[in-house]
């Protein structure tokens, strides 16, 4: 994980996922973006929601990936900026999720 140089001026879509593309998985070493673990991000003013999965429930590694992601988003984000992050299991994440880059990384 880095530490972003200056916050971002702006909240949108595509500048959350290169922020959260900071945050690795480190089962398997590829950040969760192009992993395919994030779902959906809304971005409002103050408050943003990212709605993301793991590879399977039984992932241990849940919890410190959540965590990550709310540390490199407060350092990016205003203070005043809510973040919350929805785990979900609907639909199940699949390979076919994960981005060309990812998916040549591993060989499928």
């Amino acid at each position: 994980m880095t530490t972003p140089t200056t916050p971002l001026p702006t909240l949108d879509e595509d500048s959350v996922r290169d922020i959260l593309r900071q945050v690795i998985d480190p089962e398997v070493g590829m950040n969760i973006v192009d992993l395919g673990l994030i779902y959906g991000i809304e971005c409002a003013p103050e408050h943003l929601r990212i709605t993301m999965t793991m590879t399977t429930p039984a992932c241990p590694m849940a919890d410190m990936i959540i965590d990550d992601i709310k540390v490199v988003l407060s350092m990016a984000l205003s203070e005043n900026v809510r973040v919350d992050v929805d785990l979900v299991w609907e639909p199940a994440w699949n390979r076919e999720m994960m981005s060309n880059e990812a998916r040549k990384h591993f060989g499928w």
